[in-house]
């Protein structure tokens, strides 16, 4: 057998077993489409048809009273910090909350820029021990300052609300929290990547990716009863549910040997028993916008796949070891989906070594070599069927970025699926190294900016 049916073989085989893989894959994609649109159909007819739609500023006060505590944790944050800060506290306006900002010993940096912002309302929580540990290690600690400071003021907070120091809050969150929080454990609104000019490419993959996670899936995984995973920011959590999590693992609600301890949280109330929901509405009438965190994500190549590979390694990898596959059929479908990176990954390895191979012989044939560059008919009808499907999930793709971010950007995210599929295949390596190698887990954190125009 020579050189040339070996490798023909290789790359139908290849494709073969890659194509197999996409179509499960896009039926399951399909099926969480079909859940959205029939949800959206029913909720358009049974429920908007009989009340008005809700908006954030017009919710009436929740039945529970209390302060709000939000929680920030900051290793090496020392260039958007105060900026943050500051911002947070000009859209929160006046009223009764406190903001907890943790930094490490060997941090200075990080806490002169909070202590150069000034207020009253912020809490400095100093971490002795060198960072950076884990963000959940430096959340416990800001847990530990929250009881503190209920035992000096005589009453509990309301609800712990998450963000990370490079975030911009809505000036509706607080009061969307305060008016939810007796409903669920734990609430996430939805989070919008901000569009960097500078990185149109890597910094735009993350808005199509969120457009559509945070519009259309996290609004199914509520549906079929799943928990909804925290986002580690903009999310809130009620206090008492928080101290159960602490109960149950050591006085710490945060796993602080987790790299995904925001994402735990959500899993973890939900198999106690505890609602957690997901909030996606707009501040008033004619606001097409909802209630949103946003912020800048990683706009390099490397960044993007540090990230990446913290978010695989802890939710496909750890996840699978640290929280099993409990909960009802929604549920273990949900956790599925959430761990299939890996295998998505080395599918499209297969896929594009197919493509390469086939190219390759390809150029060959062309030039004379006496080789014949076939596909089975098998095969050839899976590519159909697959392409199919493909371009269903492209106009899903563009039709959620679109109503994100317009009509350019709906059109740019077409090609950036390429340059997620490339940042996904280097982050699962990178995660499968970082999960086999020792020692303890460390805040692999990426270099964070702040909007020059709201920090200014």
């Amino acid at each position: 057998m020579t050189a040339a049916i070996l490798l023909t073989a290789l790359a139908e085989e290849l494709a073969l077993f890659a194509a197999v893989g996409f179509l499960l894959f896009a039926l399951d994609d399909l099926l969480v489409d079909l859940i959205y649109f029939s949800r959206r159909l029913w909720r358009g007819a049974a429920i908007y048809s009989r009340y008005p739609r809700a908006f954030a500023r017009t919710l009436a006060p929740g039945a529970l009273g209390g302060w709000m505590a939000v929680f920030i944790p900051a290793w090496d944050e020392s260039a958007v910090i105060a900026p943050m800060l500051r911002e947070t506290l000009s859209r929160f306006g006046p009223g009764d909350y406190r903001l907890f900002v943790g930094h490490y010993a060997n941090d200075p940096a990080t806490f002169d820029a909070i202590a150069s912002v000034g207020d009253a309302r912020i809490t400095p929580v100093r971490l002795d021990h060198h960072g950076p540990t884990t963000k959940a290690d430096c959340l416990n600690h800001l847990y530990a300052a929250l009881i503190t400071e209920e035992a000096r003021r005589g009453s509990r907070a309301l609800a712990v609300v998450l963000h990370d120091a490079e975030d911009v809050v809505h000036p509706c969150e607080l009061m969307l929290f305060a008016a939810l929080v007796g409903r669920a454990a734990a609430i996430q609104l939805p989070v919008v990547p901000l569009p960097d000019p500078a990185s149109p490419w890597i910094s735009g993959h993350y808005g199509d990716e969120f457009a559509e996670s945070h519009g259309k899936e996290l609004v199914v995984r509520e549906a079929v009863g799943a928990a909804i995973p925290l986002a580690g920011v903009a999310c809130s959590i009620e206090r008492s549910a928080l101290d159960r999590l602490a109960a149950m693992h050591g006085g710490q609600p945060f796993a602080a040997d987790s790299m995904t301890e925001d994402y735990e949280v959500g899993l973890r109330l939900g198999a106690m028993g505890l609602r957690t929901m997901f909030v996606r509405i707009p501040a008033a009438p004619g606001e097409r916008a909802a209630v949103a965190s946003r912020g800048h994500f990683p706009a390099s190549l490397d960044a993007a796949v540090r990230q990446k590979a913290r978010w695989i390694g802890g939710i496909a990898f750890a996840g699978w070891e640290r929280l099993g596959w409990s909960g009802g059929l929604g549920e273990r479908w949900m956790r599925m989906r959430d761990r299939s990176g890996p295998l998505a990954a080395l599918l499209m390895v297969a896929g594009y070594g197919a493509m390469l191979l086939w190219a390759q012989l390809s150029v060959a044939q062309g030039m004379g070599a006496p080789l014949a560059v076939t596909i089975g008919p098998r095969l050839a009808l899976l590519l159909k069927v697959n392409l199919v499907l493909l371009a269903w999930r492209v106009v899903m793709r563009a039709s959620f970025t679109t109503a994100a971010y317009g009509p350019w950007q709906g059109l740019m995210s077409v090609p950036r699926l390429f340059v997620a599929n490339i940042i996904a295949i280097l982050a699962v390596r990178r995660a499968l190294s970082l999960h086999n190698s020792a020692g303890p887990p460390r805040w692999d954190k990426t270099r964070h900016i702040f909007p020059k125009e709201l920090g200014a």
